[in-house]
C-alpha cells in the first residue's frame, strides 16, 4: 500500500466511525469548501462515467465544466438532510 493509499485508508476509516450528525457536519463543510466541492463533484463525474465509451475530449470538458458549474452552486447551508 502506497503513502496516499495509506492516508486515504486513515482518513476513511476515521469518517466511518463519526456519528451520523457528525458526519453529515463534516460532509457540509467540505462541500462549503469551492474547491473541495469542485474536486468531489469532479471526481464523481469521472466515476460514473468510467465504463462508458470514449468521447471526444472538447465534448468531455463541456459536461464536466458544467457539472463544475452545478457544484459550484450548491450551497451546503441550504440542503436540508
Amino acid at each position: 500500500m502506497s503513502a496516499i493509499e495509506a492516508t486515504a485508508e486513515v482518513f476513511v476509516t476515521a469518517f466511518r466511525t463519526l456519528k451520523p450528525r457528525q458526519r453529515e457536519a463534516v460532509l457540509e463543510r467540505m462541500l462549503a469548501d469551492e474547491d473541495l466541492s469542485a474536486d468531489i463533484a469532479d471526481t464523481l463525474a469521472l466515476e460514473a462515467r468510467r465504463n462508458q465509451a470514449r468521447q471526444p475530449f472538447r465534448q468531455a470538458m463541456k459536461e464536466l465544466t458544467a457539472t463544475r458549474r452545478s457544484a459550484n452552486e450548491f450551497d451546503a447551508k441550504e440542503w436540508q438532510w
